[in-house]
């Protein structure tokens, strides 16, 4: 038995054409530009491919957390604007001038420490409610103190905020766009670009696109409130093992399950270290599938570092592929049942995970 070596143990196929046509969605139901944001290395499918493919809806640019994340970008020859949404730190600065980056600055020192060593853009970040970074909508020190400096700043390229609720809490989401657009008509002028929506707000219209978007897990395949994506990423393993039990035998680290009949169990090459989670939600109690010779199997036992184990029944054989999401059990399925969320069942794929794309390139 021969396989091609990306796949001969856990791998993940990308669609890149999946990826796009959900770009096109935002865009077209938000009719606004988009800045998508490909942090965490594309939300964990390769940040340098997901931003080439990303290419054909002709971004402004692309948000990043880091400087490794934006060097990498950069490397690979992405020339978009490149938005790190992680809040300036001033030693930062000399390096956010190499690599040509744009600053998110959310307090008073951070803007008077970018604007006395350069001109170039920059975007000022509004804490509208979500209590993380950026200066607060009332904290009418801080800006004051920025009010002044801004006056006289030709970097002054943009302003923003986040949403901590536009999936489920309207109420919420209009209150901190109101505070957003209180907090733009006390400043000494309207930038050139405002942005707030995520993938949620996006997908509601108009009415908080502004000047762009900033879409991220549902580019990646992750439902954004009610909108549902075309999939994108599909993880995958090969059963190794295979093996017949006979009543009470049990399965896995500390007998968290035990056979009531005779059965067959298939082991399968994916485990914690590669982006299936050990803990499952309410306690364990609640039984986790996967799609295996297209039919639904339970998962028995606990899953471990490299692998799973499923309870089959005939015909199964060692090579068959096993898919964790992406196909019968799409990614936020799976993680509501691992007790988490589709973003993180993707950023905690395992760089032993092969990347497999396909499609638009």
């Amino acid at each position: 038995m021969t396989f091609s070596p990306d796949t001969q143990r856990a791998w993940v196929d990308i669609d890149l054409s999946a990826l796009v046509a959900n770009a096109r969605t935002v865009a077209k139901v938000s009719r606004s530009r988009l800045l998508p944001m490909v942090k965490a290395n594309g939300y964990g499918l390769g940040a340098v491919e997901i931003a080439r493919a990303l290419e054909a809806v002709e971004p402004w640019g692309y948000g990043l957390a880091s400087l490794e994340e934006a060097w990498s970008l950069r490397s690979a020859g992405i020339t978009r604007p490149l938005l790190v949404v992680t809040p300036l730190i001033p030693d930062w600065i000399p390096r956010f001038l190499e690599f040509d980056l744009r600053a998110s600055i959310g307090d008073p020192a951070a803007l008077q420490a970018w604007v006395s060593q350069s001109r170039r853009p920059f975007h000022i970040e509004i804490d509208t409610g979500m209590s993380r970074t950026g200066v607060r909508w009332d904290d009418r020190d801080a800006l004051k103190a920025m009010r002044s400096t801004l006056t006289t700043s030709p970097g002054w390229e943009g302003i923003f905020t986040h949403f901590l609720d536009a999936e489920s809490d309207p109420a919420t989401t209009a209150t901190q766009w109101s505070r957003f657009q209180q907090t733009l008509e006390s400043l000494p002028r309207r930038p050139a670009i405002v942005h707030a929506a995520n993938s949620a707000a996006a997908l509601q219209g108009t009415r908080y696109a502004a000047d762009l978007v900033r879409p991220g897990i549902y580019l990646y395949g992750g439902a954004a409130g009610d909108a549902r994506p075309r999939p994108v990423a599909a993880l995958r393993g090969r059963v190794v093992a295979l093996r017949s039990l006979q009543p009470s035998d049990s399965v896995g680290y500390g007998a968290t399950w035990r056979a009531e009949e005779k059965c067959m169990i298939a082991t399968l090459s994916v485990g914690y270290a590669d982006g299936f989670p050990r803990s499952s939600a309410d306690g364990g109690q609640r039984i986790r599938h996967i799609e295996l010779n297209d039919k639904l199997v339970p998962i028995v036992g606990r899953v471990t570092m490299d692998m799973c184990m499923a309870l089959v029944e005939r015909p199964v054989m060692v090579g068959d592929v096993g898919t964790i999401y992406g196909g019968l059990v799409s990614v936020d399925e799976q993680a509501e049942n691992a007790g988490t969320i589709s973003y993180e069942l993707l950023t905690r794929l395992g760089p032993r995970v092969v990347r497999r794309y396909r499609g638009q390139t």
